[in-house]
């Protein structure tokens, strides 16, 4: 099993300590770049697919690096939408 398939596997388990450089490292395996969503835009991130042009939007975690689990949520269930996991 390689590093991103149990980076898959640990993100759809839903650990309340999944990081978001880990997310960033997930995100890039299926082609995503991550942008900063304008120069006022203080959290706000959005990862883009190069391929696609599809976007995700979300905040990054703040004061810890935990995602939350709405955004693991929202997260999957787009990579669901975009057939990109199954």
């Amino acid at each position: 099993m390689s590093k991103t398939e149990k980076l898959l596997n640990r993100f759809l388990l839903k650990p309340k300590d999944f990081t978001y450089e880990e997310l960033k490292k997930l995100l890039a395996s299926f082609g995503y770049k991550e942008e900063r969503a304008g120069k006022t835009a203080g959290s706000r991130v959005r990862f883009i697919n190069v391929a696609s042009g599809h976007e995700i939007k979300l905040h990054k975690p703040h004061p810890k690096p935990f995602l939350k689990p709405y955004q693991q949520e929202h997260i999957e269930e787009t990579l669901r939408k975009e057939g990109l996991i199954k």
